[in-house]
């Protein structure tokens, strides 16, 4: 760093002191701040940004940058700031999109089955009609255990609504294997 004024080099010790330091040369007063990273001065030349030099290719939606890889999809070259990574196919964002819209991109999970929400409804829903329910709880039970260890939803992380399936679903079977009981015993 030089000093606005005088062009005199500013010591080490003017450098992110917030403050106003007075020049060595003129007395200008001046206030230095960098990032650290602009004091190191052994940063690998591997880690910044590649630009572009003459004769290379240029990224698509960057020209100024080198363009390090193509999109699998498209062909478009993309800088590193560009390219996604999913299961070792790279994509440009443009492609991402159009496929999240389509639904094409296998590994990206555009939505999530809410088994909690299923498993609640079919102990609930049939609770108005009950003989539906000597159906729907042996089902409700069994997604509540077959899908606890699902992911949850992105936005709910509560198991809240499998646990009262489970329960309602329980307390159903039971009251069907009473009245069977009931009726079989009557008799």
């Amino acid at each position: 760093m030089q000093c606005t004024h005088c062009q005199t080099p500013v010591p080490a010790r003017a450098i992110n002191v917030n403050a106003l330091v007075p020049c060595s040369s003129c007395k200008t007063p001046l206030r230095v701040d960098l990032f650290p990273a602009a004091l190191v001065m052994d940063m690998p030349s591997d880690k910044a940004e590649a630009l572009l030099v003459d004769h290379e290719a240029g990224c698509f939606y960057h020209p100024g940058k080198k363009a390090v890889i193509s999109c699998d999809a498209c062909g478009r070259f993309l800088c590193a700031l560009c390219d996604v990574d999913m299961s070792g196919k790279h994509i440009c964002f443009t492609c991402l999109e159009s496929g999240k819209k389509k639904q094409k991109l296998v590994d990206l999970e555009n939505h999530r089955t809410l088994y909690d929400g299923i498993a609640f409804r079919l102990a609930v829903w049939p609770l108005f009609i009950f003989y539906f329910t000597i159906i729907t709880a042996p089902m409700s039970l069994f997604m509540v255990f077959r899908y606890w260890n699902a992911p949850p939803s992105l936005v709910r992380g509560s198991r809240l609504r499998l646990v009262l399936a489970g329960i309602l679903s329980s307390l159903q079977i039971i009251a069907w294997s009473l009245g069977i009981y009931y009726l079989v015993t009557k008799v």
